[in-house]
């Protein structure tokens, strides 16, 4: 079958994985357009702002001087208890008196626009509709309340519940913390210090607090606030998740590449401590064992030949040594004159010479002893 060049690119829409289609191709003309490669995640790129959040809701963080707090030290009377009590109760006409009524008016079936004069029009007429005002009223009144009986975590509780309303989340949350200093088990200060740090954005801490409140005293406003909290909650422990295991994979190739570095150098410590094609003289036990260790890094044959210079036999055999060193460049060649070291003839036990001893990776793989030449390079090739 013959394939021509106008066909070709008709082929590369497939996928080519067979090496043998690809090079018959390439054979042809056509070229092989490469496998797109995918852009890593670089971990350091990766910031919570990268997460699809609803943050529909968020305000700005207030940044109002604290309002007054009780002496956790003072003593209360019953008299002062009960006139918390009542600045309490005047706190929660206030709050009773700033809910917009006015909303099941607006959700009638009128327009949109007659809808916002008329409440323009009696925002201006009562005074009672200024909300924010009578809120702050009630704050004032909180504060009395708690300045009267500070060891009181509702009161704390309440007014932390007001200052939300405010839209003032971070003085909601010195309430809020304040209350469960004093009762641990406060749902109501664990409900407004949630939803205020959700106000915040502290997704995974309002969870945290809404899941604590909704144990102590669940309720349908800490339902709703779930609803709105838990999904970006959930969204923030999957990438934290995601960053960990790149950080560990970045970590884990780090380590790897830095092994692999280290071993390189060792290795090529180890070459510069061989000479290719030469035969290295051995003095001494610690010499030997450089050399060896050198030889095991590098995964090469080292071999150990014990002579003498009053042996006729070593006389024959040394430059058939010293011509196989040339022949076989990447052999350790070894050479010990037993009488100039003999504490390394002792620790091989070397009773006659010349002796030969095959060493790959630290370990002895085969001898020789005698003049044998031809049983020398045979172990030679058979080890290497």
């Amino acid at each position: 079958m013959c394939i021509y060049h106008s066909d070709v690119s008709l082929l590369l829409s497939l996928s080519l994985k067979n090496q043998c289609v690809n090079s018959a191709l390439r054979s042809l003309g056509a070229r092989i357009p490469p496998h797109p490669k995918t852009e890593p995640v670089d971990v350091d790129d990766m910031v919570e702002s990268d997460i699809d959040l609803d943050d529909s809701d968020l305000v700005e963080p207030d940044n109002d001087p604290p309002h007054k707090m009780g002496d956790p030290s003072a003593q209360v009377t019953p008299d002062m208890i009960d006139a918390a009590q009542l600045a309490k109760s005047r706190a929660l006409d206030y709050i009773s008196q700033s809910t917009p009524f006015l909303t099941p008016l607006l959700s009638l079936s009128i327009s949109f626009c007659f809808s916002l004069l008329l409440f323009l029009l009696l925002l201006t007429l009562n005074p009672v509709l200024h909300l924010p005002d009578k809120l702050d009223q009630a704050v004032d009144q909180l504060t009395e309340a708690i300045l009267l009986n500070p060891h009181s975590a509702i009161h704390y509780a309440t007014r932390a519940s007001v200052l939300l309303k405010l839209n003032k989340p971070n003085a909601a949350i010195r309430d809020a913390d304040t209350a469960l200093k004093i009762n641990q088990d406060s749902a109501k200060g664990y409900k407004v210090r949630g939803m205020a740090r959700a106000m915040l954005g502290l997704w995974e801490e309002a969870a945290s607090d809404l899941h604590v409140a909704s144990e102590l005293d669940y309720d349908e406003d800490i339902g709703m606030a779930l609803k709105k909290v838990e999904p970006n909650a959930r969204k923030i422990q999957d990438h934290r998740r995601k960053y960990e295991r790149l950080q560990k994979h970045k970590e884990e190739k780090r380590a790897e590449l830095k092994r692999q570095q280290e071993a390189e150098a060792q290795v090529q410590e180890a070459l510069s401590a061989l000479k290719d094609g030469q035969v290295i003289g051995i003095h001494s036990a610690g010499e030997l064992e450089k050399k060896l260790s050198a030889a095991s890094k590098t995964s090469r044959l080292a071999v150990l030949y014990f002579t003498a210079t009053w042996c006729g036999p070593c006389r024959f055999i040394s430059p058939v040594y010293t011509s196989l060193a040339g022949k076989y460049p990447k052999v350790v060649f070894l050479k010990v004159d037993i009488d100039k070291a003999p504490d390394v003839a002792g620790s091989w036990n070397v009773s006659s010479v010349p002796t030969f001893f095959f060493i790959k990776n630290g370990k002895e793989v085969d001898s020789v002893v005698g003049a044998d030449n031809n049983a020398l390079e045979r172990k030679i090739a058979q080890h290497e």
